[in-house]
């Protein structure tokens, strides 16, 4: 019998947990041939999360779960129950419910019996989204398949089921600043996407702003692309030659008509300008050395407070990210 284990990042979740539990446990329980669990991840929640996990625990033996000692990020959640899982397929799935359940048969079907390596979900649509962040999305989907080498397709989510293999090479990636997407594309594999349409949170608030994410982009593009170095060089470039030009102009312009005390307004303006593209690509230069630096410290991407995963299936290195 194959065996199937289920990642559900948690942070702040209580209003939606047991929903959540009562809705996919039975489809889990249902799957022919497989025997399913979860992994619950507390990403150092502050409400009761933890504690409605451990009953869930106690009342299934089929919950395992792990809580880390404070708040490192969703990424840093799936990381954790990626490197502790030890089942033949392995998912990942939020606990609001806005990832359709009823997918999960025929996602666990491709990977089990159709030879695929991984099902993965994507949005059709962005129902209930703020236009702004709609639009925002989009155009990131666009620029970072325009820029990197990572095809990641519009709409696509955390939301999948992968064989072991897969699992293996996403938890070989030892970088700090993870963005998942762009890994789960990056390292290959035959895959089978499964539309659904948008889906509200079953209970709960999203802990998700347009802040959030537009760093959450920045991260992405940053990590699977060196384009933004390459248009502060094009820039600085444009900016040079303009400026030579210019004082060519200059320079014509004085030997034909002599000297000009005017263009103090335009001076103030060309400094202003070429100032701005300055710290700008200073700005582009200092993202990319700050993740260097981050990397180079060799923290971890998080720390395990309490869990009750049996020693024997922890990896010595589970809770020490980048080793």
């Amino acid at each position: 019998m194959k065996t199937l284990e289920f990642i559900v990042p948690c942070y702040n979740e209580e209003a939606v947990l047991n929903i959540f539990y009562d809705t996919v446990s039975p489809i889990l329980n249902s799957l022919d041939g497989i025997k399913a669990s979860f992994i619950f991840v507390d990403d150092g929640s502050r409400d009761n999360t933890v504690n409605i996990i451990r009953q869930l625990a106690e009342r299934d033996k089929t919950v395992k779960y792990i809580s880390f000692s404070r708040n490192f990020g969703k990424e840093s959640a799936m990381l954790a129950g990626l490197k502790m899982s030890t089942a033949d397929y392995v998912g990942i799935i939020d606990a609001d419910l806005q990832h359709s359940p009823e997918l999960i048969p025929e996602m666990v079907k491709s990977v089990n019996e159709e030879g695929y390596d991984i099902a993965a979900a994507r949005r059709t649509d962005r129902k209930g989204e703020a236009k702004l962040k709609s639009a925002f999305a989009r155009g990131f989907y666009k620029l970072i398949n325009r820029i990197s080498d990572a095809n990641i397709e519009e709409g696509a989510q955390d939301y999948r089921v992968m064989t072991r293999k897969v699992v293996n090479a996403i938890i070989s990636m030892p970088e700090y600043n993870r963005f998942s997407k762009g890994i789960f594309s990056w390292v290959g594999f035959k895959t089978k996407w499964f539309e659904h349409e948008n889906r509200e949170r079953a209970a709960g608030k999203t802990k998700w702003s347009f802040w959030k994410l537009f760093a959450y982009a920045v991260d992405g593009i940053i990590g699977f692309s060196t384009a933004p170095l390459k248009i502060s060089l094009f820039c600085g470039i444009v900016t040079s030659l303009v400026g030579f030009i210019y004082a060519l102009y200059t320079i014509v312009k004085t030997l034909c008509f002599g000297p000009d005390v005017d263009g103090y307004p335009s001076l103030v303006c060309s400094v202003l300008i070429i100032g701005g593209l300055i710290l700008i690509s200073m700005g582009v230069v200092g993202e990319y050395v700050s993740r260097v630096y981050l990397e180079v410290k060799n923290r971890p991407n998080y720390i395990i407070d309490e869990t009750n995963i049996l020693p024997e299936n922890i990896d010595n290195q589970s809770n020490s990210g980048n080793k």
